[in-house]
């Protein structure tokens, strides 16, 4: 199944006609992968909502579930008020399974441009869980995958449904906002020196403004405004790591190297 309108192609230069920069593909750091990117998303982003396109009259509010998880299938479960929509949509169905898709949209925890970091859509096919309402007042639903599509600050791809159901969510994502946020209030200076080493150097001159924008395994963006415009610079970690107490210890690491 295809979601309603497809993602802008990759521009040959790192700022897209949306505003968003992204790292050219020849010189991409390690990055997590886009099934692993897909999952930490559904998994773990707060900002969701689904969509039945089926669904007449359209809902006035976005339909956010109670909860979610996915399961081991790659199964996205979705537990909704038992007199919301998508659970009457799923109960009145004249088939068993009703179109929907999920659409997440990832917003930065600190203010920076262009504060949109992605979004990504799970279109597939709606279930009812039988006897799965664990509160009395809510009823779980179930989302089979058909096609997970991505457009994130690495760019845009396509997950394979047992891609997504394989990969694991990223181990920092959720401390990502408590780190990012305490970044970019108590540690700007360092922040800033970044952007003098020549592994990760912000464009050609000085920029004014320099914050931590995302964090994962693999190492530490940040986003650059100045003459030369707004523009990421990627931050590799000696190694990927498996946890916060070592991705503090890699953060530490960074911010070492670049005071020398």
């Amino acid at each position: 199944m295809i979601r309603p309108g497809n993602p802008a192609p990759e521009l040959p230069s790192q700022q897209q006609e949306n505003g968003q920069p992204r790292p050219e593909v020849e010189k991409a750091p390690r990055q997590p992968s886009a099934a692993e990117r897909a999952r930490t998303l559904v998994e773990g982003n707060p900002s969701l909502a689904l969509a039945i396109p089926a669904l007449r009259p359209a809902p006035p509010e976005p339909m956010v579930p109670l909860r979610r998880s996915v399961g081991p299938e790659g199964d996205v479960f979705l537990l909704f008020p038992r007199d919301s929509a998508a659970v009457r949509a799923v109960r009145h169905a004249t088939d068993d399974e009703v179109p929907a898709v999920l659409e997440v949209t990832d917003v930065a925890p600190v203010a920076v441009p262009h504060r949109i970091r992605g979004r990504a859509w799970v279109a597939g096919w709606l279930t009812h869980v039988p006897g799965g309402g664990f509160e009395s007042d809510a009823e779980l639903l179930r989302l089979e995958p058909g096609e997970i599509s991505l457009d994130d600050l690495w760019g845009t791809a396509l997950v394979e449904p047992d891609e997504f159901a394989a990969a694991a969510p990223d181990p920092l994502a959720p401390f990502e906002t408590e780190v990012l946020q305490h970044l970019a209030a108590a540690h700007p200076e360092e922040v800033a020196l970044l952007c003098g080493m020549p592994a990760g150097s912000c464009g050609g001159s000085a920029p004014t403004a320099v914050i931590p924008l995302a964090l994962d395994r693999f190492g530490l963006r940040v986003r650059c405004s100045g003459p030369a415009g707004t523009y990421d610079a990627r931050f590799d970690f000696p190694a990927p790591v498996d946890g916060p107490a070592a991705g503090r210890r890699a953060l530490r690491h960074l911010f070492a190297s670049a005071r020398t």
